[in-house]
């Protein structure tokens, strides 16, 4: 009867903790580092489950996939916003993309860390140089609600170099397939969006720099930059 022991299991989770931590990159590195830990005395394995446990670093991540790929159209949907007034206003995807080059890109949550701290700062700070390779509209996307998208954009300062959506209800993120479940983390965040930076010419998806979870890899301003 062969069984793992506790001293093999502890190793292999040890190994395996950069990889367990991750999916939750969307915060910083500081914020769970301290909290979340895995030990094989919490596990309590009966000896059934014990005999057919299999392990591998898949276990511990999300593999990388969405519905919509390079060369399609994006499917239509509405966000919403607050105007300068703080009454409810919508756009579509058509709106944003029709006749026009436009870059869309996601982020897990509103007020998180790397969202706040370099995702959305870097695609205003880089505005500039984006429209000047053409292109027209630089939106953020968000499974928040229009409420809350404003306040956040209150707390960065910014203006509208980066216009920022709601897609409360996840619509849209449900129609590409790059749906997040958050719903079982340490903060409970629910069904969010991964993160994920892609470029559209009249609504077609030319470029699609799609993160794994909450990571911050190839979605920066600076990528889309590489391939205007």
């Amino acid at each position: 009867m062969a069984a793992y022991s506790l001293t093999t299991f502890s190793r292999f989770l040890s190994s395996s903790t950069t990889t367990a931590t991750s999916s939750l990159s969307l915060f910083s590195p500081k914020s769970f580092s301290s909290n979340f830990t895995l030990s094989p005395l919490s596990l309590k394995l009966n000896h059934h489950r014990r005999n057919h446990l299999k392990f591998s670093s898949s276990s511990f991540s999300t593999a990388i996939s969405a519905t919509i790929s390079v060369g399609d159209k994006l499917p239509d949907s509405t966000f919403s916003y607050l105007d300068n007034a703080g009454d409810v206003k919508t756009t579509t995807v058509s709106d944003l993309t029709k006749g026009k080059k436009a870059i869309l890109f996601a982020v897990p949550g509103a007020f998180t860390p790397t969202c706040s701290q370099k995702h959305v700062p870097g695609f205003v700070e880089k505005s500039a140089e984006l429209k000047a390779k053409g292109v027209d509209t630089i939106a953020c996307i968000s499974v928040n609600d229009a409420f809350v998208m404003s306040a956040w954009k209150k707390d960065l300062k910014i203006n509208d170099e980066v216009l920022l959506l709601s897609d409360g209800n996840g619509d849209f993120t449900k129609a590409i397939g790059v749906e997040l479940d958050l719903s079982d983390k340490p903060v409970g965040l629910g069904i969010r969006s991964r993160r994920y930076a892609l470029l559209a010419e009249d609504g077609i998806v030319k470029v699609l720099n799609l993160e794994e979870g909450g990571a911050f890899t190839n979605s920066s301003a600076e990528d889309l930059l590489k391939v205007l």
